[in-house]
Order: C-alpha cells, then sequence, then structure tokens
C-alpha cells in the first residue's frame, strides 16, 4: 500500500502542499490534473480511469471526483469524502514565503529564528510534534486522509463504496463546491449511489487563544454578507453643505452594526460569533476635492437557525435606525448653520430600487449597464455586486439621499446533522479512539468557520430563496446556488480532520502524530460503525 503509514502519509502531504495552490493561481488549476496522476497509481484507479472525472468550475478551475465502487453492485450506500485544495495567498510570509510551500524547509528555517514567532508558536516549533506552512492544516491534510482512507478501503475490500470529492476556490466563493453539486446528483444516478453521509475533513478551529482540544463538528455555521450602498450628495470641499458625504452616512451604519446582538443566535448551547465589518470604503477611484459621494460597506453574519429573509429584516431595521440618528443630527447641523441641506436619507432595499429601475427604463438599456459592468474583469463578486448597485443609483439620482440594502456574494446556508441517524453513534465511536490514544476530542454542533458542507443536505423554505435571489443584485449574472439540486442531496454531515493551529496565518502548522495517526484510527472508526448501524450495507 502506498499510503498506509504515518511516514508514507507525511510524504503524500508534503509533496500535495508542494503543488502550490493559492486561489485564483495557476498551481490551482494544475492540482487536479496532479492529482488525477497520483490517484491512477493505485491499482483500482488503474482499471477503473474513468471513475476518476474533473468537472468544469470556472475560468479554467476543475473539481475532481474519484469514486471506489464496491464490486459487489447491490452495494449503493455511499459516503462522499469531501475536501477543498486551494489556499489562501502567502505575503504574511516575508522573507520566508518561498519557502510557504515546503514544510520541512519551513519548519527547519523557523528553528534558525524562533524570535520571529509568537511565544505559542515558537513553543510548538520547539516540541517538534509539529509542521509548519500554508495548507499543512488548511486543508491538504484533509485530502490526504481521504487518499488514505480510500486505498485502505479498496485494499480491505471495506462493502460500501467512497467517493472523493476535492473542489477549488473553498477559501473565496466556493464555486468549485456550488458547480458540482450537480455532478454529485450525475454520478448517483450513473452508478446508482445512496449517499449515506457527506463527511468533510477540514481541521479543527480553535475556539479561543490557547485552546489545544480537538474537535468534531456535526454541522457548520452559516455565512451571509448584508450590504449597503450609502449614495449621498456631490460637492466642492469649499462648499461642504451643498452636499452630504457617503461616509458620514456610513459611520451610523458602521456604529449599529458592528457587534449588534440583534443578530446572535443560538442553538444546542453554541453561540454564533457577533457581526462585524468585511469592508468599508468610498467609491471614488481618483482623489479629487469632490467630496465622496458613494460608499459600500459589508458586514459578515453568521447563522444557525434564521434564513435569509429574517437576517435582511433584521438588517433593513438596523440601517433604518442608524438612518434615524444620522437624519437627526443632520437636521441639527443644518439648523446650526442655517442652511437648507439635501433632505432626509431614505432606506431602500434592492428589489425596490431595482423594480423602480425597471418601470423607468427599457430592458435593453438596463442589459447594455450590467454587460459593462460584468465584462470588467478586475472586478470580483463583491464588486460587481455593489457597482450594479450603484449603477441603478446614478440612473435614478432623485432617489438620493439613500442606502440601498442588499446581499452580496458568497451565501453559505447553515447546515446541521446533530440529531440524525448514526450521527450520535460516530461521535461516541470518535471519542472512544481518543480517549484511548490520551487525548481529548469535544463534539461541536456547528463547525465555527465557512464550509462546503452548506451546499449539501439544504432544507430551508422557498421564501428564503425568493428574498436572497431578490436581493442580491449578482443573482444570476455571474452568481447563483444549485438551491434545488442541494436539496435532493440528503444525508447526514460531519466534519472530522486534524488538529492544528493558526489557519490562514504565517504560523500555520500541524501537528503530526494528530494527523498522521489519531485521525486516521478516527476515521477507520467511524466508518466501521457506520457499516454497523446499518447506514450502510453489510
Amino acid at each position: 500500500m502506498l499510503w498506509n503509514t504515518s511516514e508514507a502519509m507525511e510524504e503524500l502531504l508534503c509533496e500535495m502542499v508542494g503543488w502550490e495552490s493559492r486561489t485564483f493561481s495557476q498551481g490551482e488549476k494544475d492540482f487536479p490534473v496532479k492529482l488525477q496522476e497520483k490517484l491512477k497509481t493505485l491499482p483500482y484507479f488503474k482499471h477503473h480511469k474513468d471513475h476518476v472525472v474533473m468537472h468544469d468550475a470556472d475560468k479554467g478551475r476543475r473539481s475532481l471526483t474519484a469514486l471506489y465502487r464496491h464490486p459487489d453492485r447491490e452495494v449503493t450506500k455511499t459516503i462522499v469524502l469531501l475536501s477543498h485544495f486551494d489556499t489562501v495567498q502567502t505575503e504574511e510570509y516575508g522573507h520566508l514565503e518561498p519557502l510557504a510551500f515546503d514544510p520541512k524547509a519551513l519548519t527547519l528555517k523557523l528553528h534558525e529564528e524562533p524570535e520571529t514567532l509568537p511565544e505559542a508558536a515558537r513553543v510548538d516549533l520547539e516540541s517538534d510534534e509539529y509542521l509548519f506552512g500554508r495548507g499543512t492544516m488548511d486543508m491538504k491534510m484533509g485530502l490526504v486522509l481521504h487518499l488514505h482512507t480510500i486505498e485502505q478501503a479498496i485494499e480491505e475490500e471495506w462493502k460500501l463504496n467512497l467517493l472523493i470529492v476535492t473542489v477549488p476556490d473553498e477559501e473565496v466563493d466556493s464555486i468549485g463546491m456550488r458547480t458540482v453539486v450537480p455532478e454529485l446528483l450525475r454520478l448517483k444516478q450513473q452508478y446508482d449511489l445512496d449517499f449515506s453521509l457527506f463527511l468533510n475533513s477540514e481541521p479543527s478551529f480553535t475556539q479561543h487563544p490557547g485552546d489545544n482540544t480537538h474537535y468534531i463538528y456535526s454541522g457548520s455555521m452559516g455565512k451571509i454578507m448584508p450590504a449597503a450602498l450609502f449614495f449621498g450628495k456631490e460637492t466642492h470641499v469649499g462648499e461642504p453643505l451643498s452636499g452630504i458625504t457617503a461616509t458620514y452616512m456610513s459611520s451610523f451604519v458602521s456604529q449599529e452594526m458592528e457587534w449588534n446582538p440583534a443578530f446572535r443566535e443560538k442553538d444546542l448551547g453554541e453561540t454564533t460569533p457577533l457581526p462585524v465589518s468585511l469592508q468599508l470604503r468610498d467609491l471614488k477611484l481618483k482623489y479629487s476635492t469632490q467630496t465622496p459621494y458613494r460608499a459600500a460597506s459589508l458586514y459578515n453574519v453568521f447563522t444557525m437557525k434564521k434564513d435569509a429573509a429574517s437576517i435582511m429584516d433584521t438588517f433593513t431595521e438596523v440601517v433604518e435606525k442608524a438612518m434615524e440618528r444620522c437624519n437627526n443630527d443632520y437636521r441639527k447641523l443644518c439648523e446650526r448653520e442655517d442652511v437648507r441641506g439635501v433632505g432626509d436619507t431614505k432606506v431602500i432595499r434592492y428589489e425596490d430600487l431595482y423594480k423602480y429601475v425597471q418601470e423607468k427604463f427599457s430592458d435593453s438599456m438596463m442589459e447594455e449597464a450590467v454587460r459593462t459592468i460584468l465584462e470588467v474583469e478586475t472586478w470580483d463578486d463583491r464588486e460587481q455586486s455593489i457597482r450594479l448597485a450603484g449603477e441603478w443609483m446614478l440612473l435614478c439620482p432623485e432617489l438620493a439621499p439613500a442606502v440601498i440594502v442588499f446581499y452580496a456574494p458568497p451565501y453559505y446556508p447553515p447546515v446541521n446533522s446533530s440529531h440524525e441517524e448514526g450521527v450520535k453513534e460516530g461521535v461516541e465511536g470518535i471519542e472512544k479512539v481518543a480517549s484511548a490514544a490520551g487525548f481529548h476530542v469535544e463534539h461541536i454542533h456547528y463547525f465555527n468557520g465557512i464550509c462546503d458542507l452548506s451546499y449539501v443536505n439544504y432544507q430551508k423554505p422557498e421564501a428564503e430563496l425568493d428574498a436572497y435571489r431578490s436581493n442580491t443584485p449578482l443573482w444570476g449574472k455571474g452568481y447563483s446556488i444549485p438551491f434545488e439540486e442541494m436539496r435532493q442531496l440528503q444525508a447526514p454531515v460531519l466534519n472530522v480532520g486534524p488538529f492544528g493551529k493558526d489557519p490562514h496565518q504565517r504560523t500555520e502548522r500541524l501537528h503530526k502524530k494528530n494527523a498522521f495517526v489519531h485521525t486516521p484510527e478516527m476515521l477507520h472508526e467511524l466508518l466501521r460503525i457506520w457499516q454497523q448501524n446499518g447506514k450502510v450495507e453489510v
């Protein structure tokens, strides 16, 4: 067997980390090609080459699926092993950036300059228990675990089917997962598969600084991004009271939105992080003495039970409260300076703005405006969303001053399987393996970060789809979510991955014994239990 020992798994990890695959890089495009060749070194895939397939995502990027199908065609129950292979960027490594994708060399180099590390990372470095490098933890090791698992299943002829699904772009927009969902349904039909479990292996994320607990998850929080376009009245700095700046308007919303407990959710004893701003800026492209009359802000909101409709209602109320304060302060300013002012700022939902523009302008004119914005390749989904809302306001200046509230991509629906059949037994089995190995595992109901498991086991009402689609400027124009297909992927979800620390940081590192010994044992026990409890054929 190729990857059945801890030493072999470590070598495979270092090799795959070396396949640099930062989101939007050429390496991200090349990664599934290299992985396809690696999978075909297994005898099973040498004889079943058509079971390893690449699927188009976008911009030359592709997802990969690899199916181990048990020889007995009566065995239909299938476990989906889900991962992503893209990583975040590496600028924070500074002069060590050339070593960011060489874990062994980077770890050795850090031993030469330990004073550059925070104390916690320095202690872990000197313990020799950790491997440093971009992607070691998040999440190339998860994919290594899946390759190890599928090889073991083939060798030992486990009486189940395993489907590896690994995708690009999880770190930005999850276009890989969103485009592979329909392919999963196609494979399900083609091979008569019965999906029994969606098993991700994202790493265990700490709950607070200094946390050394290994967590496993039976769900994942949702993430949604309410956004606001502030459209004021331009003026020259020499006549400041002839207009109102978008920056002035936006300051009131930021004060109301940041850490607002109205968005906090609690479920199964767990709590979502409070909302926080992800971006706040004016939209001037160049410096001038014209005041900034357009600005935009994006806010991160985590969810557990709430849907897009209820979040938009709450967000609208928060912005209306902020604008009430803004208008009151602005009126007092106008009275103090004895000026008329530009009037109160209105709050308008995107769906209402769009209807207003539709009634005023022809379809052809609106289509041309959309085309002009979408063809700017340097603008990502968020920028294009802001610009679309801004374009409609430029066509309707009579609505200003106003705040347009809308959604910007990406959107990750929440998912949870804590109460589903088999999950409790699986978690208990994992905890026993950990206890026997002398380390502690704790079950958490919601993964405290974004995760591609959000795109399976979808169960929200149709009303949510209407609220999200009608208030997302880019919907159907470059961004979409396969909600209907997601409804058809009904099976429990679990996330069991390796323990590490500091994802997306210069000190990202993986605990070697946990990754190469303990977590493989936990996964093996989980799949054994999944067979015994009737979730797969035996």
